[in-house]
């Protein structure tokens, strides 16, 4: 059995997980989107809301390819290092729109779930690349940790930006 053989069933549930997420966060958009919005808030959108789904996107790509029948580690190796490294050129044009927008102030929190943690996933899927033909075992886990947590990072994000619509921007309106 092939390393990646070993990690089917794993990149099969967070898959499922990140395409079931992408089905969610496209209704919440929906349930908000007859909010009035002011228009500083279409350039936080791109800040704050089009990450969350790139990375569920990002788990739900990665998990399709390593499910795929590889004969070896070469080529699904390269395809996960590529896709780190577009995570981060992404994760570099999130903190300057994350700078840009004015229609919120992001703190701490927002920093290190929409920029600093996002980097390290991505970094981490860079680097195991790297090391995926010399540290197969290693390698894997360094791809699984760096799924989950984009996984947890969306999840998170998308939590807080429900909340935000529900308990600040309902609540000034009602």
């Amino acid at each position: 059995m092939t390393e990646l053989a070993r990690w089917t069933n794993f990149f099969v549930i967070v898959g499922s997980s990140a395409g079931a997420l992408i089905g969610l966060q496209f209704v919440v958009m929906a349930l908000v989107s007859d909010m009035p919005r002011t228009a500083g808030q279409a350039q936080a959108g791109h800040a704050f809301a089009t990450p969350t789904i790139v990375h569920f996107s990002t788990v739900l790509l990665l998990s399709s390819a390593l499910s795929a029948p590889w004969h070896g580690m070469g080529a699904p190796s390269f395809l996960w290092g590529l896709l780190g490294l577009c995570g981060l050129a992404y994760a570099l044009i999130v903190t300057r729109r994350l700078r840009l927008q004015t229609a919120y102030q992001p703190v701490f929190e927002d920093w290190l779930f929409h920029v600093l943690l996002p980097f390290a996933a991505y970094a981490m899927l860079a680097a195991s690349a790297c090391f995926a033909r010399s540290h197969a075992h290693q390698a894997m886990f360094g791809v699984g940790a760096a799924a989950l947590l984009l996984l947890f990072i969306g999840i998170h994000n998308a939590w807080d930006a429900a909340t935000y619509h529900v308990f600040v921007k309902k609540a000034k309106l009602d």
